[in-house]
């Protein structure tokens, strides 16, 4: 006899336990199947811990630094075991928080790998055993893992995925980045802080290509100031490890073939879903290159069947996934939440600088047809900034020149993931030029720049 419950949700990531919380809350007896460890991906090998280690190397790159505060640091260094025991006691401090809130919620947590059996059935397996579930709605929600390269499978000794990287047994002396995106970037501007010589390898023709061409420009710049090399419109042709290290055969922008030694390479090309073996293809759910196509509140194409996070479409963030927990928790708890606008869902990139952005790049905005009137402020120009000795980067405002809608905005600098909130409320709130020019923004912080952003925009800027 199946143990039965109103919604069982299948993955217990920042989706998934988000959506079993929330229908918890709406009075729904709510089950969770997760094979691993609770909060998945994200907060034991992604968001958090990486985090954690980023944090690391930005104190320890102020430590190299300290002279240019008035200070004195004697011969800094970093015990890299310590380091990643940090990062892991961090991630392993959530786990149990999670675990907290589940029992907190009353949430059934059934520990194993779960397959969907049928309509509204879930089969889980564990150690030999398995326990049989029925609900009338289930939540996939199982993530998403990294992409490998075909011809060179991760090892976890030279070659790395991203869970290898937040793991080294040693420091790599020379690094090769495949992928600039927010995960290469991130682990370039973590390796690098702590000494190491980085490459990075992008097939497109600017890294972190999702952000507006001006700040891919500029952290091309600041990354290859810190002495990184940027290799653009490159791939890897070959990729093989050796006893000792990493050969690579790389195809630069001109065609030719360069060959190189590494340490270690770190592949960051993508994401792939975990959709293999849990059910889909017997029920005919409906995917798209893997991914399970979802309607504005989850539902898939097979009635009481859901999906959210990563499984589903782009964008493939934490908390995008949060937000659609909640939405299709609602929606089975008979609510009517309202659709995820996704113009409306910030990026962030927690590298040295900083980057974070929402809404449309000025080119995607001209594309769309829109008449824009772009405004500009650099941190050069706020007394915070400089008073931090973080005076590199620019905040960037785009808006749709008739109307005065805020379409996106741009950052790239010192604690620029924590401004990106404030531009995040007012596309959310439809607010125009108007309301936020209007807005008091206090002083002295770096704040104050988003505001000027958007004064300059309209030929309006004080500060610069």
């Amino acid at each position: 006899m199946a143990d039965t419950y109103d919604l069982i949700v299948l993955g217990s990531g920042p989706g998934g336990y988000v959506a079993a919380i929330r229908a918890a809350q709406l009075g729904l007896k709510v089950a969770i199947v997760e094979r691993e460890s609770l909060g998945g991906i994200c907060l034991n090998w992604g968001c958090i811990p990486t985090k954690a280690l980023l944090r690391t190397s930005e104190i320890y790159h102020y430590m190299t630094h300290a002279s240019a505060y008035g200070l004195t640091v004697e011969k800094p260094g970093f015990d890299l075991p310590a380091v990643v025991k940090r990062s892991r006691g961090v991630a392993g401090q959530l786990n149990a928080g999670v675990k907290g809130l589940m029992k907190k919620n009353k949430i059934t947590v059934v520990e194993g790998f779960g397959t969907l059996t049928g309509k509204g059935g879930l089969r889980v397996e564990k150690d030999g055993k398995t326990t049989d579930l029925s609900a009338k709605n289930i939540i996939v929600a199982t993530g998403a893992r990294a992409r490998e390269l075909p011809f060179a499978k991760a090892d976890g000794e030279r070659i790395w995925t991203y869970r290898h990287a937040m793991t080294p047994k040693t420091m790599p002396t020379k690094l090769l980045v495949i992928g600039s995106g927010a995960i290469g970037v991130e682990f370039a501007s973590f390796y690098s802080d702590l000494g190491a010589e980085v490459t990075i390898v992008e097939m497109l023709d600017r890294i972190l290509p999702v952000e507006d061409h001006e700040v891919s420009e500029f952290m091309a710049k600041a990354l290859t100031k810190q002495g990184m090399r940027i290799l653009s419109k490159a791939g890897v042709e070959s990729l093989a490890a050796t006893g000792s290290g990493v050969t690579a055969k790389i195809k630069l922008a001109d065609g030719t073939i360069e060959e190189g030694s590494y340490s270690h390479a770190i592949v960051a090309v993508g994401i792939v879903p975990n959709t293999e073996a849990i059910g889909l293809e017997a029920l005919g759910v409906k995917t798209t290159r893997g991914h399970i196509d979802t309607d504005a509140m989850g539902r898939t194409n097979v009635p009481g069947l859901w999906a959210i996070g990563d499984v589903t479409a782009p964008p493939w963030l934490a908390h995008k996934a949060s937000h659609e927990g909640v939405i299709a928790a609602e929606a089975i708890a008979g609510k009517h939440p309202h659709a995820m606008d996704k113009r409306n869902i910030p990026g962030c990139t927690y590298s040295r600088p900083q980057v974070a952005s929402v809404g449309l790049t000025e080119a995607r905005a001209k594309e769309e047809g829109y008449s824009v009137k772009v405004g500009k402020f650099p941190f050069i120009g706020n007394g915070k900034a400089i008073a931090l000795g973080e005076a590199e980067g620019f905040i960037k405002t785009v808006f749709d020149a008739k109307t005065g809608e805020l379409l996106g905005a741009h950052m790239v600098g010192a604690e620029v993931t924590e401004l990106i909130e404030g531009y995040t409320v007012a596309k959310q709130l439809e607010t125009t030029e108007a309301e936020l020019m209007e807005t008091v923004f206090p002083h002295p912080t770096l704040s104050e720049m988003m505001h000027e952003s958007v004064l300059s925009a309209y030929g309006r800027a004080l500060h610069f």
